[in-house]
Parts: structure tokens; sequence; C-alpha cells
């Protein structure tokens, strides 16, 4: 082969590896930028932002800044959010006491050029940032008391932001939240902080104390209060209750008293009533003994009278027995018809008197009206005891009574007068002269018409 065609060749291959090195190191240039970053470049006099919604495209070629013209400088910055935190910041309050703060800001960038222009790199700028966040803190905190900084740590964390948020616009970052305040404690040869706490804590627990016990109090005094609620509810209810109890038993004392009033009224009446029953039962008995000693006194005396004129008489009658004894049954019937007329008369007009009056006075009162029969009942026998008497006395007659008292043997003696009494007379007087002994006696009885008789039949006079 020829020489010249070899060279040609190797020539060819040399050219061919080395724009193969060449491409190779182009596309190792080539740079994409993340999707949270931006990268600014600086080509000669133009300078070009690279990254996420930034117009440029995401995609370039970094080439050495030595080849002129295409030789290139960045800036890599972040899009996204980032933190600065500033520990153990020593500052003082208004009145020199010394403390140390923590703080934390979060930035983001929102012109990365004007970024790129003031800083060769991020660390810078976050450098320069944290400078400007503590001139701000120094200044703000200088002017206030300790423990206002301490119990208003949003406050200033506020009031940081503002005062940084006009500075950070000359670096093209914008503040995403509030400063915050993030700790406030001593020095290292401080104590004022802790003096403040426990100034605090001791003032905390003296009002929680405090608190405890008024609450205790007032829970107690709830508790003597529901009490005595309850014991004057018991007491109302059980006041109640007694004198319902007393209201019920005084109406049953009431009751009770009048019923055993109304009673005892009741009873008095009746034994008022009795009682009068009694005494005048007893006045009566009295005077019906004393009027019944008075007639069988009187009948006594009579009697004998009449047993001395019967004897006086018995000639006579024996002589005209029958004549005798028919003319004294017919005065004895007369007379006996005329008594019972006027006792059933006197009867049947005081039954009637007795009637109106009881009507009018006693109404239905059944122990008076028996009492009142009772009364008239004994007048009634009254009064026909002294007409029987009375006929007796002028009948001129002996009675012997055999009956067990006067009443009864007044009433034998009337039968005499009857037509029964007659008619039995009469057959005993038949019966007697159908006898010798009758017969002798008879006319004894006829011869001696004016002998008187006195006792046994022995003759003691002769007219």
């Amino acid at each position: 082969m020829d020489i010249s065609v070899i060279s040609w060749l190797t020539s060819s291959v040399i050219i061919a590896a080395a724009i193969c090195v060449l491409i190779k190191k182009i596309l190792d240039l080539r740079r994409v930028v993340p999707t949270n970053q931006v990268h600014i470049v600086q080509r000669a006099k133009k300078t070009i932002s690279y990254g996420k919604d930034t117009g440029n495209g995401n995609t370039y070629y970094e080439f050495p800044s030595w080849i002129p013209w295409f030789g290139i400088t960045k800036v890599v910055l972040p899009v996204s959010v980032f933190d600065l935190d500033l520990k153990a910041y020593e500052a003082y309050d208004i009145g020199r006491l010394p403390f140390v703060v923590d703080i934390k800001a979060f930035f983001r960038i929102a012109d990365s050029n004007m970024a790129a222009a003031r800083v060769a790199s991020f660390s810078e700028l976050k450098d320069q940032l944290i400078g400007i966040v503590q001139g701000a803190v120094r200044s703000i905190l200088a002017n206030s008391e300790l423990e206002k900084i301490m119990s208003e740590r949003s406050v200033y964390g506020a009031t940081f932001t503002k005062e940084v948020s006009e500075q950070l616009k000359a670096w093209g970052v914008v503040p995403v939240k509030n400063i915050e305040l993030m700790d406030v404690r001593d020095s290292q040869q401080s104590h004022v902080i802790a003096n403040i706490m426990a100034k605090k804590q001791s003032l905390i627990e003296k009002e929680s104390r405090t608190e405890v016990a008024k609450n205790k109090q007032l829970a107690e005094e709830a508790e003597i209060e529901a009490l005595r609620e309850v014991q004057l509810k018991k007491q109302t209810a059980k006041q109640a209750v007694g004198e319902r109890e007393a209201e019920a038993d005084k109406k049953i004392g009431i009751a009770r008293a009048q019923s055993q009033a109304e009673v005892a009224e009741s009873m008095k009446a009746t034994r008022e009533k009795e009682m009068e029953v009694e005494r005048v039962k007893a006045v009566r008995a009295a005077e019906i003994a004393k009027e019944a000693t008075v007639v069988n006194a009187e009948a006594a005396k009579k009697a004998k009278v009449l047993e001395w004129e019967a004897n006086k008489e018995s000639a006579l009658l024996e002589a005209a027995a029958k004549l005798e004894l028919k003319t004294k049954e017919a005065e004895g019937i007369k007379a006996e018809g005329l008594a019972k007329a006027e006792a059933e008369k006197e009867m049947q007009l005081a039954s009637v008197k007795a009637q109106i009056t009881l009507a009018e006075k006693i109404g239905g009162d059944q122990n008076y009206q028996e009492y009142l029969i009772k009364i008239r009942t004994v007048e009634a026998q009254e009064a026909i005891g002294v007409e029987q008497a009375k006929n007796l006395g002028n009948a001129d007659i002996k009675v012997i009574a055999n009956a067990g008292d006067v009443d009864s043997g007044v009433k034998n003696v009337m039968d005499l007068f009857s037509p029964k009494g007659g008619t039995a007379v009469g057959g005993a007087l038949e019966a007697l002269a159908n006898t010798s002994v009758g017969k002798d006696l008879l006319s004894k009885i006829t011869s001696s018409k004016n002998a008187k008789i006195v006792g046994n039949g022995n003759k003691v006079k002769q007219d």
C-alpha cells in the first residue's frame, strides 16, 4: 500500500478520534438545571438564568471561562424555600441585661439575577442574609425589656420580619413566613432569665395555690349550701307532713269530740228523760200508794159499817130477799152502767186530750208517749177504784174480800150486781129454802125481822 495512503488513513483516524473526544468533552459540559435550582450563567457581557420558569430553558453548556466568547461563569441558587438558623445569638435588652436567643427564618429567592449580582455563591448569600437578620434582631431587642421579649415572642417575630423585608429586596430575596424567635435564655455568666422564671414560677404557684384554695373554698361553700338546702327541704317537707298530720289529728279530734259531745248530750237527754219518767213514776206511785192507803182505810171503815149495817138489815133482806135483791140488782146494774159509762167517757176524753197534748208537745217521743199512757192507765184505774169505793159505801153492804188485793175483791163484789150475780144469789136462796136448816134459817130471819145480827149471828139488840 502506498505510504501516502497509509499516512492519510492514519491522519483521518487521528482526526476522527480527536473529533470524538471533542464531542464527548462538549457533551460532558452539558448541564441540566434541577427543578429546585436556578443557574445564573454569565457569558461575555450577557447574563442568562436557566431553570424552571425562567423562560430560557433548563439546559446549557458550561464551557470553561478561559475559552473566549464561549467561556462562562455561573452561580447556582435554590428556587425552593431555604432556612437560616441564628443559634445562641447574644443580645441585650434596653437595660443592658444579657441573654441569648435562637432565631429561625425562612426565605425564598424571588429575583435570581439580582441575587447572583450580589453574591458569587449561595453560601455567601446565606452569610449576608444572616448578617441582615442579626442586625434587625439586635436593634429591636435592644429597645425592649427582657420580660416583654419573653412574653411576646410571636410579636417580636413579626417585627423582625417587617424590619428585614425592605433590606432583603436588594438581594432579590423575600421572607416566606415570619421570623421565629425560637428561644430566649441566659448566657453563661447571666442568671437574669432564671430569676425571672423563678419569680414567674413563684407567682404562678402563688396564683395557682390561691386559685386552688379559692376553688376549694367555693367547693366547700357550695357543698355546705347544698347540704343546707337539702336540710331545709327535708325540714320543710317534714314540717309540711307534721302540719298535715296535726291538721288531720285536729280534725279527727274535733270530730271525735263533737261526736262524743253529741253522744253525751243525747245520753244526758235520755238520762234526764228516764230520770223524769222515774221521778214521775215514783211520785205517781207514792200518790197512788197514799190514795190506796186512804181508800183502803175508808174501805175498811165503811166495810165495818157495812158489816154492822148488813147485820142490822139482815132480817129485812131475808124477808124481802127476792124483791130487795132484784131492786138492788137493778140499782147496782144501773149504777154500774152509769159508772162504767162515765168512766169510759172520762177515759175517752182523757185519751183524746192526752193524744192532742202529746201530739202538740212531744210529737214522736216514744218513751214519753209510753210514760203518758202508763200515767193515764194509772189514773183510770184510780178513778175506777174511787168510784167502786164510793158505790160500795153507798151499797150499805159488808164485803169480805179474800182476793189478793182490794181491786180484785171489789171487782168480785161488783159481780153480785150483775145479772149473773143476781141469778147466783137467787139460786143460792132457793137451794137454801129446800133444806131443813135453810127453812129454819129463813123462818128465823123473817120472824126476827127487826133483830140486828152482828158477828157470828147472835142477837145483840131487839128493836
